[in-house]
């Protein structure tokens, strides 16, 4: 896409959210493997069907990785991420914006304290150093503002590497088995694993999954000028009980939708919306 269509793109007129023709709807969406492959680049063809989109309902995006890393997938250079849609909620929604305007914001360590951090991460990386696995490489614990995210291969692995793993994972059920360890040991601190992407899964607060960001719709409605979505979408592909949408997809405000990747998401829109 050429540097005048991206710009065209972020800038590209739409109408105020209480004029959308479809009323007091939003689509909310998953990123990895909904909006974009794993880590890779928004499509240009994802790109316009999310703008024709926009034209008809409010739509944002609810993803687990901070807002950097959702820049990386879907802006570029001279295309704020918070520009393309009506509500970007990264992090489950503890970094939130609406039209470009941050909302307040929440954070892990506040909540579990220093201490119970410290002996939280001392067991994940003793339990990923006597790890057998095929190979490891570098960041397995990444912290983020809302919670933590934990990979037995490390968040530095490459593209192959994370398909391999993922296969292997599969057959060997090595996240799902880390993660009942850890529930075991730290069912005190009241906290929810979730297993999302290719190689890792997340460590948060219970309520701090992807339905925190439902928070900001309802506290959005009752400011003035605010829209009560009386009909809210979500598209993701981790729906399955234990997997990172499930509580989103499943929860009783949204009308969830299962999508396989970025091509079925596209499918779906078109014969739900027209575009």
């Amino acid at each position: 896409m050429s540097a005048a269509a991206l710009g065209a793109t972020a800038s590209a007129p739409y109408p105020p959210l209480e004029d959308r023709p479809i009323k007091n709807t939003i689509c909310l969406f998953d990123v990895d493997d909904t909006l974009t492959r794993p880590r890779l680049p928004v499509t240009e063809e994802m790109l316009s069907t999310l703008a024709t989109l926009r034209q008809k309902v409010a739509i944002g995006f609810v993803g687990g990785s901070n807002l950097v890393k959702q820049q990386e997938q879907l802006g570029a250079p001279g295309r704020p991420v918070t520009t393309m849609f009506d509500f970007c909620f990264a992090e489950n929604g503890l970094t939130a914006y609406k039209l470009g305007a941050e909302l307040p914001s929440n954070s892990f360590i506040k909540w579990i304290g220093e201490d119970q951090y410290k002996e939280l991460a001392r067991f994940i990386l003793h339990y990923i150093a006597d790890l057998d696995i095929p190979i490891k490489r570098g960041t397995f614990i990444e912290f983020r503002n809302g919670m933590i995210n934990v990979s037995p291969i490390g968040r530095n692995a490459s593209t192959q590497e994370r398909a391999d793993f993922e296969k292997y994972d599969l057959e060997h059920k090595i996240r799902e088995t880390f993660v009942a360890k850890l529930k075991e040991r730290f069912a005190h601190l009241g906290l929810t694993f979730s297993i999302g992407g290719m190689i890792s899964f997340d460590v948060f607060p219970k309520g701090w999954d992807k339905t925190y960001c439902l928070k900001h719709l309802e506290e959005d409605a009752k400011k003035p000028g605010g829209i009560e979505y009386k009909t809210i979408h979500f598209f993701g592909d981790k729906t399955f009980q234990g997997g990172n949408d499930y509580e989103i997809y499943s929860d009783p405000r949204t009308e969830g939708h299962s999508v396989k990747n970025p091509d079925d998401t596209l499918r779906q829109l078109k014969e739900l919306f027209g575009v």
